[in-house]
């Protein structure tokens, strides 16, 4: 296609009131497409089909070729299922007719119906999508192909009617922590499919997110919404919207930070800060747990108020129940502090003969961390390592903190390979044992 269709395709000017040019934030053409497409038409048997399976009804023909199912299809929208008798086996067929043509799909049940990945309540909503799915692929085929291929993030309509806000989280001056300057991490979109109701265009491209269901993808931690591909070549640029989380267990790490703008949880940091506090000295500090029903309350606060709790000795007395609150944040984790990746790594190190070859090996292993995970795992080693300088008064050495750390920062990924059998731990202990004494140099 020439620059001039091109242009005319994708950038046609639109300006305002005052004649000054303006980006586009949705071009309608898709959805005045979509509005086209054939509607799906049952075409019914004369009566009920003995031996019809009890998830399809009257659209039901029974064995049925190919020539007789194309005689009953008069119109676009016509459909009918028919048992095939084209093979030996047992195969169930929709034939629908789009464009004067009949087409033939493999049909299949497993709860839902489907004829690929997609899975369907009912048979209307399947050929509802098949024939939209149709339709704007074979009118609409070059258009897409330029929506996708011509796509600019600058230019998009996410950042126009975005332009200030990101603006003014980039110049807020953020909070510091220790001294340290607040790190802008990067962090990639949460994208899972989505089923849009009523009009919604890609965030991305500008274009109507097109289909009967299923029409895209929508980031679970910002909203973005956006085509299939379009969502590909997107940047780890996810800013996290704190509206769209139901508390702080059990959220992606690197989401948690960005959302709060901090280096690390604050969970973690409200936690350590405490126990440092008034911690430090009591006797079996992480072994012992805190009282379950104290750590529900903690728990149930942190999730509501946020950086606002309040977990001095006058709101929780027991020093315990703070500590317990850190672990259980840890273990909660969907991606673990010492990732899934790194911690394979980490135990290899182990096999390396000479001290300072271990150390450099554990280094460059956690070097691949996230940097989220990496500036969180390298706070806490120095934490514990401060409540080990301690071990007169509360007789917790980093072989202890080790065993009651290990199972927490690296879990293993699936414990069905097990089979009822507790893994063993050994190894992360030993490695967790060396980070928290040589953390100094590890994360230096």
């Amino acid at each position: 296609m020439e620059k001039e269709e091109r242009k005319e395709v994708y950038d046609t000017p639109v300006t305002d009131e005052n004649g000054s040019p303006i980006s586009i934030v949705w071009k309608p053409d898709l959805y005045k497409l979509q509005q086209e497409s054939p509607k799906p038409q049952p075409v019914f048997a004369p009566s009920a089909v003995s031996g019809c399976p009890f998830f399809y009804g009257l659209e039901y023909h029974g064995a049925m070729n190919h020539k007789e199912a194309n005689s009953l299809l008069k119109d676009d929208g016509n459909y009918l299922i028919r048992l095939s008798t084209s093979s030996d086996d047992k195969m169930y067929t929709l034939s629908l007719r789009i464009f004067g043509k009949v087409h033939h799909y493999k049909l299949f049940y497993d709860g839902q119906h489907y004829v690929s990945q997609k899975r369907f309540n009912t048979i209307n909503d399947l050929v509802a999508d098949g024939l939209v799915t149709l339709y704007m692929e074979s009118k609409a085929g070059k258009y897409i192909y330029l929506m996708h291929s011509l796509i600019s993030y600058e230019k998009s309509p996410y950042m126009t009617l975005n332009k200030l806000k990101r603006k003014t989280i980039k110049k807020l001056k953020p909070r510091q922590l220790n001294c340290e300057e607040v790190v802008d991490y990067d962090k990639p979109h949460n994208f899972k499919t989505h089923n849009f109701k009523g009009l919604n265009w890609c965030e991305l491209c500008g274009n109507f997110l097109w289909g009967f269901t299923q029409q895209g993808v929508k980031c679970e931690d910002c909203g973005f919404s956006a085509h299939f591909k379009c969502s590909e070549k997107l940047p780890p640029d996810c800013y996290p919207d704190l509206k769209l989380f139901r508390g702080v267990f059990g959220i992606d790490l690197t989401t948690h930070v960005k959302a709060y703008k901090t280096n690390r949880p604050f969970v973690v940091d409200k936690c350590v800060e405490e126990i440092e506090r008034r911690g430090m000295s009591v006797e079996g500090i992480y072994r012992v747990s805190g009282f379950q029903e104290e750590m529900d309350s903690l728990r149930l606060a942190l999730d509501k108020d946020g950086k606002g709790t309040i977990m001095d000795d006058q709101a929780y007395e027991n020093i315990h129940v703070v500590a317990s609150i850190l672990k259980m944040y840890l273990r909660l984790l969907p991606i673990p502090l010492i990732t899934y990746d790194v911690h394979p790594l980490v135990i290899k190190s182990l096999e390396t003969q000479m001290p300072w070859e271990r150390l450099a090996e554990v280094r460059a292993a956690l070097k691949k961390l996230p940097p989220a995970h990496y500036n969180t795992l390298s706070y806490l080693m120095a934490h514990l390592h401060r409540v080990t300088l301690r071990l007169d008064e509360n007789k917790m050495t980093a072989q202890n903190l080790s065993t009651v750390f290990a199972p927490t920062l690296m879990p293993m990924p699936d414990l069905i390979d097990f089979k009822g059998t507790i893994p063993d731990m050994n190894r992360d202990i030993s490695a967790l044992h060396m980070i928290i004494e040589n953390q100094n140099v590890i994360f230096n």
